[in-house]
């Protein structure tokens, strides 16, 4: 049976904690592929600092370029609209009715999951996995049944980069140089 990932997210933009959780997890159940999904519009977060859905592609090529169980996928930047994982998975199980997904969410997502569009749904069709973050994140508590990584603790998020680019701060040590140099090209996050 094949096994696949499927990695959703704003990744505004992606850096090297992504790239460590979706290695993890392709490592960890065997995965035959990781399906990198950039979203559209985030339903679950504001849409004021996102950079285009093209730039952020881009950008999900670089960073999970060199791996070739790492597919990139344009399937919710096609649909445009809200991203709602649910429609994701659904498509992806009718285009892979026999396969298991796997997907993989921080645990930034991971605690509001309870709060996502049509979640119990999500349940049926896919196992969900996670990894702490933060340390003050406890995901003790795991009523969804997900794999939990135990990836040390990593204190990174997009949030805390796109403030350090505001502030022309170098970025290249938490998203690669070909992202950084991306970022740099395009004018990137800088207001």
């Amino acid at each position: 049976m094949q096994k696949i990932g499927i990695f959703g997210g704003a990744f505004n933009p992606p850096h090297k904690g992504h790239v460590r959780l979706a290695c993890d997890f392709a490592d960890r159940l065997s995965l035959s592929k990781v399906l990198v999904i950039p979203s559209f519009i985030p339903p679950h977060k504001s849409a004021a600092s996102l950079a285009g859905a093209e730039d952020r592609l881009a950008m999900c090529r670089l960073a999970f370029g060199g791996d070739e169980r790492f597919v990139i996928s344009s399937i919710e930047i096609d649909r445009k609209g809200k991203s709602y994982t649910y429609d994701t998975l659904k498509t992806i199980k009718e285009q892979n009715p026999d396969a298991a997904l796997y997907l993989i969410v921080g645990s930034d997502m991971f605690l509001s999951f309870g709060t996502w569009h049509r979640y119990k749904e999500i349940l049926e069709i896919c196992t969900l996995c996670t990894a702490a973050r933060e340390t003050e994140h406890s995901l003790a508590d795991n009523p969804y049944k997900a794999i939990v990584s135990d990836l040390p603790a990593l204190h990174l998020n997009s949030t805390k980069l796109r403030a350090m680019l505001k502030n022309g701060e170098d970025v290249k040590s938490y998203v690669g140089e070909k992202v950084a140099a991306y970022i740099n090209d395009r004018g990137l996050y800088r207001d």
